[in-house]
């Protein structure tokens, strides 16, 4: 018997989705990148105070993203309910939230013994005003004591809100594009060379430390690796999809016969900036401008990566 099929893109989640999850995994990311490296690699206050601020921001922006286009907005008070997860293991938005409320919370405090031993903060009325209260310099004290401990806390949600954001579109079977192993870790791999990209930037534009020089090259190297890994991530699921179901074709040929896909996202916001940074890593740059240009292109592609996956879901109807 014949099945006729019936496509229709899916047009619920749409950009404003694609910013919550590029600020989340990208928010999240920067945090366990900046205490990994002050932990591990270099103890830098400068890195940790202004890793630690953007990606707070970064995140809480993604999430009024999210709760600003919630339908039913009594489900915000539901979703910052912990016991949510409990109830339903797989409710994605629900385990997002608390892993981003806490690495929220873990990333202030690990910045802030940082941040009371800098001068800018005392400068600023309100902020001096707070830093100075008994209860904000005990807490500095206490978490200056457990300092790793509550650095690997904020990691490990970090990492969490990174998976998360693929898992968030894995959860969804009727689109193929979204419902498939590949997605979780895509989106992990994006958002940590993001994270390199963005703090680049940070250290390339704000901070310039000479110092800093062998942490701007592993964090070039790192993300040279991801860079790679997203490409064969990307080829993987172009295989996945072409031979999938309907919906995955559907998807596979909206992306791929897509220029913005191709030569916005593939061409200059991941191979364009790999050979910029491969260059760099194998004979150095006379100037920091090529870097720079590179991880602001890895950023924009990070972006576009979602914004695509957004538009090509594709929903398949028998009938």
């Amino acid at each position: 018997m014949d099945v006729n099929m019936t496509y229709a893109t899916q047009d619920m989640w749409t950009w404003w989705l694609a910013i919550y999850l590029y600020f989340g995994g990208l928010g999240a990311a920067t945090l366990a990148v900046t205490f990994l490296t002050d932990m591990y690699l270099k103890p830098n206050r400068a890195l940790v105070i202004w890793g630690a601020g953007a990606g707070v921001v970064l995140l809480a922006l993604g999430s009024l993203m999210l709760f600003g286009h919630l339908l039913d907005k009594t489900a915000v008070l539901t979703i910052l309910n912990p016991m949510a997860m409990l109830d339903q293991s797989t409710a994605w938005i629900a385990w997002g939230t608390q892993f981003i409320i806490w690495m929220m919370v873990w990333g202030v405090l690990y910045a802030l013994p940082y941040v009371r031993e800098t001068e800018f903060p005392r400068k600023v009325p309100g902020i001096r005003d707070l830093i100075d209260k008994p209860f904000v310099i005990g807490t500095a004290k206490l978490v200056q004591s457990f300092h790793r401990s509550v650095g690997w806390l904020a990691v490990i949600n970090g990492v969490g809100v990174a998976v998360y954001t693929g898992l968030l579109l894995q959860s969804f079977p009727a689109v193929a594009l979204w419902h498939n192993p590949a997605v979780p870790l895509l989106f992990t791999v994006s958002a940590f060379s993001t994270a390199m990209a963005f703090l680049l930037v940070l250290m390339y534009t704000l901070l310039h430390d000479q110092a800093d020089e062998h942490v701007r090259v592993l964090y070039e190297r790192i993300d040279l690796v991801l860079i790679a890994a997203e490409l064969v991530i990307l080829f993987s699921l172009y295989q996945y999809l072409k031979n999938g179901s309907e919906s995955g074709v559907r998807s596979m040929e909206l992306l791929w016969n897509d220029y913005g896909w191709l030569i916005g996202f593939i061409g200059f916001g991941l191979i364009v900036p790999f050979l910029l940074e491969l260059k760099g890593v194998m004979r150095g740059w006379a100037s920091r401008v090529p870097i720079l240009t590179a991880a602001v292109l890895v950023l924009a592609g990070g972006y576009l990566l979602r914004h695509y996956f957004m538009y090509a879901g594709v929903y398949a109807y028998p009938w």
